[in-house]
C-alpha cells in the first residue's frame, strides 16, 4: 500500500476552536483550490466556492448529524472514564470505545483489562460484548436503561437520555467544550454520526441557494461516522451509508451531461464509491460499507473532493492521494503549511 504522507504540524496550526471564535462566519474560512490537470492552486474564501462551480455540477453532502456521542461512565471498581458511543449496530447494541480521563482531556484506554459493565447516568449500563472485529480499541456493547429493559438510543426515550446525558466528543486539541450547535452542519437532517463529517461545515443556507442558482444541484447521502483514532490512526472500520435513488440517478445524469461530481468530505466519497455498479453506474444503496479507499484502488464516481486539512500520515490522506495524485496532494500540503493555514 502507499505510504501516506508525512509532514511536521505545528502545534499552532492546529483548529483548536471553530471559526466563529475567530469573528468568521462558516463561508468565511480559507480555501484552497487545486487543480490537478494543471497544478494551479487558488488561495480564496469557502464563500467564494460558486466562482470555481459550473452549471450542471453536483455537490453531494453528506446529512448525518452529529450526536452527543461522549458520556461519562464509572466502572464496578469506582473508576470514573468516558464512553464514546462510536456505532449503532443493531436494536441496543453499539459499538463503542473507553477512554480515561487525563486532566481535561482524556487518552487510549491502554492495555488494562475492559470492564464488563460500565454504570451510566440515571441508572443506565453497558454491558460489554466483546471486542468489535479483532480491534484492541473498540468494543461491542449493550446498552440498558435502569429498569434493566434493552434501550434503543434511536428511540425518543433514548434521544431524551443521550442528550441529557452526552456531549460532543472532544480530543485534547480543542481547548475548552463548544455547544452541540458548533458540531451540526447547517444540512444535517438525521443523527447518528460520533463525529462530525467537518468538510460541510463552512456551508451557509446563504452559499447553498447561490449554488442552485448558478445551476449547481445538491444531493444528499447519509453515512454515519465512527470514532477517529488520532493516538494510532487506523482503516475505517465499516459504517452505515444510505445513498437515495434520486441522488444516485443524479450522479449518472451529471457524467452524462459533461458535469462533475463534488463530493463534500471523504464520507460521501465513500459512499458514493460503495453504492457503484460494475457497469460504472451508481445506483441506491442502503446498507454497510467496508470500502477503503487508496491510491490503487482509485476513483470512479467522483471528480473533485471537498475536504479540511488532516493530520499527519491519516489513513484520508490515502483516498486524497487517490483522487488528487500524489504530487497535487503534497504541493498541497506544504502550501497549507506554508500558508498557516489551520
Amino acid at each position: 500500500m502507499t505510504t501516506r504522507l508525512s509532514f511536521e504540524l505545528p502545534p499552532a496550526l492546529e483548529a483548536s476552536a471553530p471559526p466563529e471564535s475567530r469573528r468568521l462566519s462558516r463561508d468565511g474560512v480559507r480555501m484552497m483550490v487545486a487543480h490537478r490537470e494543471t497544478g494551479e492552486m487558488v488561495h480564496t474564501r469557502f464563500r467564494e466556492l460558486p466562482d470555481f462551480l459550473e452549471p450542471g455540477d453536483l455537490v453531494v453532502v453528506n446529512t448525518s448529524g452529529v450526536l452527543a456521542a461522549a458520556v461519562n461512565g464509572v466502572t464496578k471498581d469506582g473508576e470514573r472514564l468516558v464512553v464514546h458511543f462510536s456505532t449503532h449496530l443493531f436494536d441496543a447494541h453499539w459499538v463503542v470505545e473507553f477512554r480515561r480521563i487525563a486532566g481535561s482531556t482524556t487518552e487510549r484506554w491502554g492495555d488494562a483489562p475492559v470492564p464488563e459493565r460500565v454504570a451510566l447516568g440515571e441508572g443506565a449500563a453497558l454491558d460489554i460484548v466483546g471486542p468489535y472485529r479483532s480491534s484492541d480499541r473498540l468494543f461491542v456493547a449493550h446498552f440498558r436503561t435502569a429498569d434493566s429493559v434493552t434501550a434503543d438510543i434511536y428511540s425518543d426515550s433514548g434521544k431524551r437520555w443521550i442528550e441529557q446525558h452526552g456531549r460532543p466528543i472532544r480530543y485534547s486539541y480543542v481547548d475548552r467544550p463548544w455547544p452541540m450547535a458548533m458540531y451540526q452542519n447547517v444540512y444535517a437532517t438525521e443523527p447518528g454520526s460520533a463525529e462530525m463529517p467537518s468538510a460541510g461545515r463552512p456551508f451557509t443556507p446563504q452559499l447553498i441557494t447561490r449554488l442552485v442558482a448558478k445551476g449547481v444541484s445538491v444531493a444528499p447521502i447519509v453515512l454515519h461516522t465512527g470514532v477517529a483514532s488520532l493516538e494510532a490512526d487506523e482503516l475505517p472500520y465499516p459504517e452505515y451509508t444510505r445513498v437515495p435513488a434520486m441522488t444516485a440517478a443524479l450522479v449518472n445524469l451529471t457524467h452524462e451531461m459533461g458535469g462533475r461530481v463534488i463530493a463534500v468530505g471523504t464520507t460521501v466519497v465513500r459512499a458514493l464509491e460503495s453504492a457503484g455498479d460494475s457497469y460504472g453506474n451508481v445506483e441506491a444503496y442502503d446498507g454497510w460499507t467496508d470500502v477503503v479507499i487508496t491510491p490503487e484502488r482509485g476513483v470512479r464516481f467522483v471528480d473533485g473532493l471537498i475536504t479540511g486539512w488532516h493530520e499527519p500520515e491519516a489513513s484520508h490522506l490515502l483516498m486524497l492521494e487517490a483522487i488528487a495524485g500524489r504530487a497535487l496532494l503534497e504541493k498541497s500540503y506544504d502550501a497549507s503549511l506554508t500558508n498557516g493555514y489551520l
